[in-house]
């Protein structure tokens, strides 16, 4: 695997693939809307954990995930008109049932179930009664190929890309925002990935939480990260996707033939008090090339002067 200027090279394909397959495939990934405003609860709905996120979003977090913002971003990316859109979780806030229509009318927008794919968060997965929603509302995000949902990881081919998206969200304590794969989820991506990784297509992870070691802080990274890095050590992948940090982010993870780069997206409607805590997606260009597909990233952030777009290098570790 090489890297050149933030461009990731894949295995050469042959002519008749070369033809089939589009030459540039886009792909758009955002994160962490944190949808608003949260209806109002019942107070049986606050004798758990979700008390003090309520309070929390009350204080703090409703001044910072703005609605108009997020109306803005999004027009932007659907007027770009991405090939598909990946988006990794935290549609909700403390996990209310009442949070979820919105939440399905949020990927509708963003487009059809084939085109666009979701993996939850640890708020999607706030407390143990919202997981079972997140099936009853979000499957048609989280199909394979066969056209149902078969559980995690679920595996989604488009174009020269295959989508595996897993899920780290799981119910915690109070202040906590961990994730957890699981080794069950864990033992499927590593078969999954050793047979795509003969496939000549590009394997995208999706996560919610970053996957690796030092991700997070402390009480809000993954708890199985180093299991996770056993594996794609072992079998590769060529681009994992994540959120919960609120920020943008590369960082790099060993894998058989070379380094695979983990990126993170802003939340795509924060309104942050600092240059970094901004609302922003990505654009990942997938692009058939005689040597094979070169993957390229641009970051799309919204500023004082509304949107702007640069290149985002896959190369060089950053963290905003």
């Amino acid at each position: 695997m090489v890297f050149v200027t933030g461009r990731q090279t894949l295995g050469i394909l042959d002519p008749l693939e070369h033809r089939i397959l589009s030459a540039l495939f886009t792909l758009a990934h955002l994160s962490d809307p944190h949808l608003g405003p949260i209806p109002a609860p019942s107070w049986r709905d606050l004798l758990n954990k979700r008390l003090t996120g309520y309070l929390n979003w009350r204080r703090k977090r409703q001044f910072i995930h703005n609605m108009d913002v997020l109306d803005r971003l999004v027009a932007d990316l659907v007027a770009r008109k991405p090939a598909h859109i990946s988006c990794t979780g935290d549609l909700l806030n403390i996990g209310l049932a009442s949070e979820c229509p919105k939440a399905r009318a949020f990927l509708a927008r963003l487009g059809a179930p084939e085109d666009v794919s979701f993996v939850p968060g640890n708020h999607d997965a706030y407390v143990a009664d919202s997981v079972p929603r997140i099936t009853e509302f979000f499957a048609p995000y989280m199909t394979s190929d066969t056209g149902r949902f078969e559980g995690y990881p679920f595996v989604r081919l488009r174009g020269p890309i295959a989508l595996i998206g897993l899920c780290s969200g799981v119910p915690t304590l109070p202040f906590s925002a961990r994730g957890t794969l699981g080794r069950e989820q864990r033992q499927r991506l590593e078969q999954i990935l050793r047979f795509l990784g003969s496939q000549n297509l590009a394997r995208v992870i999706m996560i919610h939480h970053p996957p690796h070691e030092g991700g997070a802080r402390f009480g809000r990274g993954l708890t199985d990260a180093i299991g996770f890095e056993s594996v794609l050590e072992r079998e590769g992948a060529e681009l994992v996707l994540h959120g919960h940090n609120h920020v943008t982010s590369v960082a790099h993870l060993k894998g058989p033939k070379g380094t695979i780069p983990v990126v993170g997206v802003p939340s795509a409607s924060a309104n942050g008090g600092t240059p970094s805590h901004t609302a922003g997606y990505h654009l990942f260009d997938f692009d058939m090339t005689e040597q094979g597909i070169g993957i390229t990233a641009r970051q799309i952030g919204f500023g004082a002067q509304g949107m702007t777009e640069s290149p985002l290098d896959l190369q060089a570790g950053y963290s905003g």
